[in-house]
């Protein structure tokens, strides 16, 4: 009798649209599997702002406990909410191919009065987020607006923002759209470069249990894992925390892989960016090497006035 593999998952709706999604793959290559719902710290406290709970692994602590505990097999994560280095003992053993990469801002009232609010930059608005990426590329954009801490799963800030008296709030569109969400009044911001890996869902395991890497590699997609790769390594060499003012997006095209990547401080009055194109067979190394040459071009100033800031070590 073939192994029921214990899929860990928090207990959001879009966490378990995500872990369903693992099981209904692993059932299509003739896997068995089972949902083990595991609070996480990021879902208990929705008050703290994130970059106030020693983000790294807020959402993935709890699954990576119950993992090496050997109550769950495998886990199943939004990648860009997983920390560049991975626990001692749990490896990457899968991941999907990826949804929408984009930020969506959801606002209040018609398009026609958002769109002229947005053009008057001396209009007073205010945008709620708690992801501090967001919110440094927003205040680069539009330097006298106000931001707001948004925090909750999707459904929570949804209703937060109806409550609220925000202009809007700023949500990944692959989240609203995988749980059929998505409002109508919703605008995609084609100008914000995403967090590393949004979009993209990512399958762990424990490094000794080749039952479950080997029933996960078969649902890896290979151009997702390579470019979501880039993005992470771009951002462990330039911070390594998954909620820092850091953004990546690589794409393949034809056989070639297009990169960009953007750091700014976190009032988002300094900003570098780097660009870069190049056959998708050589691209190996590529986010490290983007990261070192963003770092000698501006970027370093800007890192390190965000380690003071934020103690990020």
């Amino acid at each position: 009798m073939k192994k029921v593999i214990r899929i860990g998952t928090r207990e959001s709706q879009l966490a378990v649209w995500q872990a369903t999604q693992v099981q209904e793959l692993l059932l299509q290559q003739g896997f068995a599997s089972e949902l083990v719902y595991i609070k996480s710290e990021g879902d208990i406290d929705l008050q703290t702002p994130l970059y106030e709970m020693g983000v790294q692994g807020v959402f993935t602590r709890s699954l990576d406990i119950a993992m090496l505990n050997d109550r769950i097999d495998i886990a199943v994560h939004s990648m860009k909410d997983v920390p560049t280095q991975l626990p001692k003992g749990i490896v990457q053993a899968g991941v999907l191919k990826r949804g929408s990469y984009k930020d969506l801002l959801v606002f209040k009232g018609d398009m026609a009065t958002i769109s002229s609010q947005l053009s008057a930059h001396n209009s007073p608005f205010t945008i709620a987020t708690s992801s501090i990426r967001r919110k440094a590329q927003w205040l680069n954009r539009y330097p006298e607006h106000v931001i707001d801490n948004l925090r909750g799963n999707v459904n929570t800030r949804l209703r937060k923002l109806e409550e609220s008296n925000w202009n809007g709030a700023i949500f990944a569109a692959a989240g609203l759209e995988r749980i059929h969400l998505r409002p109508a009044n919703a605008i995609e911001l084609d100008w914000m470069l995403p967090a590393p890996a949004q979009g993209a869902i990512m399958v762990v395991c424990r490094d000794n249990d080749t039952y479950a890497k080997e029933s996960c590699a078969l649902l890896n997609d290979a151009d997702t894992a390579l470019c979501a790769g880039i993005e992470r390594d771009f951002l462990r060499t330039l911070l390594g925390g998954c909620s820092t003012p850091v953004s990546a997006l690589a794409s393949v095209q034809n056989g070639q892989l297009h990169f960009e990547g953007s750091i700014l401080s976190l009032d988002g009055k300094q900003k570098a960016a780097i660009e870069k194109k190049l056959p998708a067979t050589g691209s190996t190394g590529l986010g490290t090497t983007a990261a070192l040459e963003l770092l000698q071009n501006g970027g370093q100033a800007i890192a390190d006035g965000i380690r003071r800031q934020s103690n990020i070590q």
